[in-house]
């Protein structure tokens, strides 16, 4: 997942990020090392916070999406 480098992208910090997904920074943490993976429930609104589309999130796509606006 390009969790972090999207995180760069927007200025983004692991707390403020934790914060606004309701999870803990340590789960962050381990979406950015690989080590666990977030839930598809969670995907959405990862991809909304991190203005990308999920698909962007997997690096199957830029993160601006193939016409370069968020999902």
């Amino acid at each position: 997942m390009r969790i972090c480098e999207l995180m760069e992208q927007r200025g983004i910090q692991r707390i403020q990020l934790a914060d606004a997904m309701g999870v803990s920074p340590s789960c962050i943490t381990k979406w950015v090392k690989g080590t666990a993976l977030p839930s598809a429930d969670k995907l959405p609104r990862l991809a909304a916070i991190l203005e990308c589309s999920i698909d962007a999130l997997y690096g199957r796509e830029p993160p601006g999406g193939a016409n370069g606006a968020a999902n």
